[in-house]
């Protein structure tokens, strides 16, 4: 059942502005319910942490969980630990066992229309999965990008594994490119996505629009009481192409973005702010020059990091980069960094697409050399296993 399109559920949006070196694993590449936001969310300046992370890290690749996949985007822990991941250009979803990287196919999500950077982008499983066994996933459709839920039942036939997608949130304006894509449940019980602008920048500062967002919605789909604008799921604006969400230990909410000529960046997200884009792009951009928009926490060239997915763990933030091929460490005391990024895996398996905390400290790390971008090798694409620190 469809809930209502973008249009009516933004109809009070106008009031927001108002308001306010590896080792291990694979041989290298080319060699219920709160509806408060997250706590920290809206007060970027919490006080430090007590234990902040030193100002270097490591990486050690300890597995190769899987090869062979093709095109994956949307990555999702299951209870247990099993992976659900989302191909962008074949639409199916299949699960890997995180013991033995067993695939097992659940199906293909209906209405999928893969192009340019379109197709099935972001999965996420909610907090009451164990009870409803729904997956939430963000696709791209002929007319629109969308979000729906679909029930499943492994119980079921392989690939016959998924119920009928039951939409929560469409309208979301579609693109050859910047179609954002990233959806996860936060600390808050709450659905969160990032939007692009689809190459239209005038879509991002239009409070009318869900694209150049992150959106703040109930499980079905409905604007959240204390979202910045009332019957509004508008979370934020101001972007040019969010790819990445991750709370930190605090529950502060982290999104990379896609820069374009300049830079690329990392942002503290608080609910109700501007982001800048189309007008501005990087740093020296906020307060201090008048503008009101707010600056990323850091900032990075194009070539080195193009982000797309982001984690937390072990008191940093890490970003996946495609154009850059490297994972970015950013450690955090509070929202302040602690030293200046540090790179890994530099150019060792090719364009970085998603990265998850697994749980217990380690990340899972999911390759994009099959997006029609890279250039696979034997084993394209992979998830990796991370030991970090």
């Amino acid at each position: 059942m469809e809930r209502r399109t973008h249009t009516a559920v933004l109809a009070a949006a106008s009031l927001l502005l108002a308001a306010g070196c590896s080792s291990g694993g694979a041989a290298p590449h080319g060699a219920g319910t709160s509806s408060a936001p997250a706590k920290s969310a809206a007060s970027p300046g919490a006080s430090p942490s007590s234990e902040a992370p030193p100002a270097k890290g490591s990486v050690k690749v300890t597995a190769t969980l899987v090869t062979g996949l093709k095109s994956p985007w949307g990555v999702a822990v299951l209870p247990g630990g099993d992976l659900l991941v989302g191909s962008r250009d074949t639409g199916k979803i299949v699960r890997v066992s995180a013991k033995n990287g067993k695939i097992t196919e659940l199906g293909s999500v209906p209405g999928v229309d893969p192009g340019g950077e379109g197709g099935l982008l972001g999965i996420a499983v909610p907090p009451s999965f164990g009870a409803d066994h729904q997956v939430y996933a963000y696709f791209t459709t002929a007319s629109d990008n969308r979000i729906a839920r679909m029930v499943y039942d492994e119980k079921r036939p392989p690939g016959n594994q998924l119920g009928a997608p039951d939409t929560l949130f469409k309208g979301i304006p579609r693109g050859e490119i910047h179609n954002g894509g990233r959806i996860a449940f936060g600390p808050d019980k709450m659905l969160y996505a990032g939007t692009g602008e689809t190459g239209d920048k005038g879509l991002a500062q239009d409070k009318k629009s869900p694209a150049g967002k992150i959106l703040r919605m109930t499980p079905d789909g409905e604007p959240v009481h204390g979202n910045p604008a009332a019957d509004s799921v508008v979370y934020d604006y101001g972007h040019r192409n969010v790819q990445g969400l991750a709370w930190d230990a605090d529950d502060r909410l982290w999104a990379s973005e896609f820069g374009q000529d300049t830079w690329d960046e990392l942002n503290l997200i608080e609910p109700g702010r501007n982001y800048g884009w189309p007008e501005a792009e990087g740093k020296a951009k906020g307060a201090a020059a008048g503008s009101g928009f707010v600056d990323p926490i850091e900032e990075w060239r194009p070539a080195v990091a193009s982000p797309s997915g982001i984690a937390y763990a072990k008191g940093s933030i890490w970003m996946a980069s495609l154009r850059g091929e490297r994972l970015w460490r950013i450690p955090l005391n509070g929202t302040k960094p602690v030293a200046a990024p540090q790179a890994f895996l530099e150019g060792t398996y090719g364009r970085l697409r998603t990265v998850v905390a697994a749980g217990d400290g380690t990340l899972w790390l999911v390759t994009s050399n099959t997006d029609g971008r890279g250039t696979p090798h034997k084993g394209d694409d992979r998830i990796l296993r991370l030991k970090v620190s």
